[in-house]
């Protein structure tokens, strides 16, 4: 029996699209609330933020892109050092405004001069490796949160946690099963919310072996709004986070090429990667004067939809404003935010290891020759790079996994360019 598809520009009944929204929800929380965690902000904000952005994405991009907006992991670092240096997250603020304004300016640039020069800086044979890249470097958060995989305490040491437990790992394994026995077996509707019936599964054995505080709920208001905050403009700030801009326009990039593979569709050409740009860089201006953490396409959720085959536009649409009504009621955002980090780690395991695939599905389709010298030592050396640990400071922004094989790989792209029009390249290559 065929899967059915449901496109990008499909409309389902709201009785059909609304678990399809609220599976996106679910596999974006917990990431994207994480952020403000660590950087010591109301996640509300974030959520708030991070719905009204994709809403405003997908205006732009006149509803041709099936992306969520979410927090970004890229700007961790240099906010938490603009925070122990300038004394608050206000002065970050001004770097989040300003790379959505590098977004934007980027935008102008490939409406103005169009995408030819990405096939020049990024061939398929490094794209497909940083797509995997993308899947394999997040692997291993997905295993420590499932419980078979120490956290990590400081750099070089690792020492096992009180999540490493019997209890974790049978709720973390229940979870990974259920969503992939779900992902091959379920039909009819249940076939595309594999993923949102792993997560409530696995929650309600957690619940039911006492690894859910249901406090939070209880003591949760049911009307909170977020917290907002104002930019304080700081010039150093902005010259701190301007490095991870970089490494966050490798991300869209790679996150844009995967999402039209998965879908079928070119989306870099229609609707085109420069409103897809604009989409991202205003939302990030507007993220950034309330007080919210930068936005960012998210893994996750093109993960939710290479398993569903449920590209809807609407559906991606309806999680947005799940994220913004949850974001202002105290309680239902609390008793999501209760989900166990094992059931996280299940799931992940398996949307992670989906976004890897889809880097080697692109050698594949794309036709990549790897008995051609110059694809091998391109795909070899940004494979090395993005999964060896090996890591370049840029300034006060640690290079490491994706970005830097990314940046690697368009390095290398660009000299092998200059040898072939300098007649320099053996036939082989």
């Amino acid at each position: 029996m065929t899967r059915r598809i449901i496109g990008i520009h499909e409309k389902l009944p709201i009785a059909e699209s609304l678990p399809l929204s609220f599976q996106h929800l679910t596999a974006m929380f917990g990431a994207t609330i994480l952020v403000p965690i660590l950087l010591g902000i109301d996640p509300a904000i974030a959520l708030l933020m991070n719905g009204i952005g994709t809403l405003l994405y997908s205006w732009i991009t006149k509803g041709g892109i099936p992306a969520y907006l979410g927090s970004s992991f890229a700007f961790i670092a240099p906010t938490l050092l603009i925070i122990s240096t300038y004394g608050g997250f206000n002065h970050a603020q001004a770097g989040f405004v300003f790379f959505g304004l590098f977004f934007v300016i980027i935008s102008f640039v490939v409406k103005k001069w169009g995408i030819r020069w990405i096939d020049v800086i990024m061939p398929p044979a490094v794209m497909g490796a940083v797509v995997a890249i993308i899947g394999l470097e997040l692997a291993p958060v997905a295993a420590q949160q499932a419980g078979l995989a120490p956290w990590p305490t400081s750099p070089g040491q690792v020492v096992p946690v009180f999540e490493m437990t019997p209890n974790v790992v049978i709720v973390s394994m229940f979870t990974l099963c259920v969503g992939m026995i779900g992902t091959v077996l379920f039909r009819g509707f249940m076939q595309v919310i594999p993923i949102l019936f792993a997560v409530v599964a696995g929650y309600v054995l957690a619940l039911v072996m006492g690894m859910v505080d249901t406090t939070t709920i209880s003591k949760a208001a049911w009307i909170a709004l977020p917290q907002f905050h104002r930019p304080e403009i700081n010039l150093n700030a902005i010259i701190v986070i301007a490095p991870a801009c970089i490494v966050v326009l490798a991300e869209h990039i790679s996150h844009l090429i995967v999402t039209s593979k998965i879908t079928g569709e070119d989306l870099m050409t229609k609707p085109g990667l420069h409103k897809s740009l604009l989409g991202d860089g205003l939302s990030n201006m507007i993220s950034g004067f309330a007080g919210s953490p930068p936005n960012t396409t998210y893994g996750e959720n093109i993960g939710v939809m290479a398993i569903t085959r449920v590209y809807s536009v609407w559906v991606i649409r309806g999680a947005a404003m799940l994220a913004i009504a949850f974001s202002c009621i105290g309680k239902i955002s609390a008793a999501i935010s209760t989900i166990p980090t094992p059931v996280m780690g299940g799931i992940t395991m398996l949307l992670y290891g989906v976004i890897a695939v889809q880097g080697f599905r692109m050698f594949v389709e794309q036709k990549v020759d790897f008995s051609k010298n110059r694809n091998m030592v391109l795909g070899a050396v940004t494979f090395v790079v993005g999964v060896s640990g090996a890591s370049l400071n840029l300034g006060s922004v640690p290079l490491k996994g994706m970005a830097f094989a990314a940046i690697a790989g368009v390095v290398l792209s660009l000299i092998f360019w200059v040898f072939d029009k300098l007649g320099w390249m053996n036939k082989e290559s």
